[in-house]
């Protein structure tokens, strides 16, 4: 395939004609095979068991939370619940490696994750972006509480270990408090976290140099199989450029040894369209250094965040919000936060690019762009935007990217699948319809509408090459053993139903979900149970 190299195709090819092999020698021997009694058989699926290779015919049998058999099983074998799978495809379940899933998913009236599964997501890191608690353990307990639907596997964030030591301040920590974080990093790492999680772009990361994350991820990086993902500290040309800022994700690893991802990939404003194969370039020569450098991405051309960290410059929001509103009201200060606003403004596109996500003031901003509400309050976007600021937090959807960046990242062996997508109550605010819709998009979207990949490619960015890569084990391949965590799904009716003035809309084509070898989604209804587990890097 031209996704994959020749030798590594022929390896997987081979792996996976001795796993038929060795499942019709079973089959053959004196009926042992069809004595057996399954849990489930899914029969006569067109199989993409995550690896890469081509498509294949075969039936695949569980037992308990695992795959007993993959290959062609005798009809006289038994199951408890048979699905046929003639005409659909059967592929191993998506691992989403950047989810805004908590703290949600830790509440019971969230844990059944209905909307991950619709769209076939079977396990969802948390805490991206540095996000998440600067502790572990209450999350853990609150998971496990409610049992998520979908398993969960947290990461440490570089910006909760840094407020919980230094609070919002603009400074470099002293050798006392970067000993603290790194304490911090330790502690989660020996709880179970899989790696660390850094963004730069938000505060207080924004306020560190490049050492201090290479402090922390020093400690992460003794732990085996330990990631670095970071939403970069610029994805556009706010500072160091964003080049520069993929470049600091590299130095962390060249100086570490850990893994490194690039989180959703971007390139952000018309002031950086077309750099992608430039990035593509810095990644790919970062590989063949012996770097273990890769990137993530989601399927949409605009972006969700907060609109102080689109626009607010970062020595604004120095100490926290309470003083970035009181230096927005200073009428002397204010002219030059304007300017530096109008300049940030410009690179998210104009103020039509940005659309109101949530507004307690006024609810009927919400879906709006910001041009059109500026119209309504009389002022300059620029002045609508600081009237929003000073009266609540609001979030925005931005409009910023272009197809050819999009589809030239989307195309990278290295580049994985993700959603960056939140797990909250309706209503509680606009939300980005790639918390619907991520993954069924890629596939209706770019498999099937614009041939920029293969089917084969898509499941596999989104599956094995995800376990890989975050140390995910035993999970996101098709093999006998492994974890039965498998989607079934039309391949005709797949797609993402969600936009952008109606994100809250399941996603359509999953036939069958199963997550650890129980159905989770049967036919498009939510089981009533919840299958999911808490995966620790250490106890998986």
């Amino acid at each position: 395939m031209k996704d994959l190299p020749f030798s590594a195709w022929i390896k997987r090819a081979s792996l996976r004609v001795i796993t038929l092999c060795a499942c019709f020698s079973v089959l053959a021997l004196g009926g042992v095979a069809s004595a057996e009694r399954y849990d489930v058989l899914i029969r006569d699926g067109s199989v993409i068991d995550g690896t890469g290779v081509p498509r294949f015919h075969a039936d695949i049998a569980i037992k308990g939370e695992r795959i007993a058999a993959i290959g062609k099983i005798d009809d006289g074998v038994k199951a408890k619940r048979v699905i046929n799978a003639n005409g659909l495809f059967v592929a191993p379940g998506f691992i989403d490696p950047h989810a805004h899933a908590a703290p949600g998913i830790e509440k019971a009236s969230l844990a059944p994750a209905a909307q991950l599964l619709f769209e076939g997501i079977t396990t969802v890191f948390l805490n991206p972006d540095g996000g998440g608690p600067p502790t572990l353990d209450n999350q853990i307990a609150n998971l496990k509480k409610h049992k998520p639907g979908v398993n969960t596997a947290p990461a440490i964030g570089h910006n909760a270990v840094r407020r919980a030591i230094m609070g919002e301040d603009d400074r470099t920590p002293t050798p006392e408090e970067q000993a603290r974080m790194e304490a911090l990093v330790r502690d989660a790492m020996d709880a179970g976290a899989f790696g660390l999680s850094s963004g730069p772009f938000y505060t207080p990361g924004k306020y560190s140099k490049t050492e201090e994350i290479i402090g922390l991820a020093r400690v992460a990086a003794e732990y085996p199989g330990a990631f670095h993902t970071s939403h970069i500290r610029d994805e556009s040309n706010y500072n160091i450029g964003v080049l520069g800022a993929i470049d600091e994700v590299i130095e962390v690893s060249r100086k570490t040894g850990i893994v490194g991802v690039i989180t959703h990939l971007k390139m952000l404003g018309p002031a950086v369209w077309g750099r992608s194969g430039d990035a593509i370039k810095m990644i790919n020569d970062a590989r063949d250094e012996g770097l273990s450098v890769w990137a993530d991405q989601y399927p949409y051309a605009a972006s969700g965040t907060s609109l102080k960290a689109a626009l607010v410059p970062g020595w604004a929001r120095d100490g926290g919000d309470q003083k970035m509103i009181s230096r927005l009201r200073d009428m002397e200060l204010r002219p030059k936060i304007r300017q530096e606003m109008e300049k940030n403004l410009e690179r998210r596109a104009g103020a039509h690019a940005i659309m109101i996500r949530n507004y307690a003031p006024n609810p009927d901003y919400v879906g709006r762009r910001l041009d059109e509400v500026a119209q309504d309050m009389g002022v300059h976007p620029l002045d609508a935007a600081i009237e929003l600021l000073i009266n609540d937090a609001p979030s925005i959807i931005s409009f910023n990217m272009n197809e050819y960046d999009l589809e030239a990242i989307m195309r990278q062996p290295w580049t994985m699948t993700s959603s960056d997508g939140t797990l909250s109550e309706p209503g509680v605010r606009l939300e980005h319809p790639r918390s619907f819709g991520a993954f069924p998009r890629k596939i209706r979207r770019y498999v099937l509408e614009r041939g920029v990949i293969t089917l084969e490619h898509a499941i596999h960015a989104a599956t094995g090459l995800t376990a890989k890569v975050h140390n995910v084990k035993e999970r996101g391949e098709l093999r006998v053993g492994h974890y039965a965590d498998i989607i079934v799904f039309d391949l005709e009716t797949i797609d993402d139903t969600a936009t952008y003035e109606v994100p809250e809309a399941m996603a359509h084509g999953m036939k069958y979900v199963l997550v650890n070898g129980k159905l989770a989604l049967i036919d498009g209804q939510v089981a009533d149970d919840q299958y999911g587990r808490v995966l620790l890097r250490d106890k998986q």
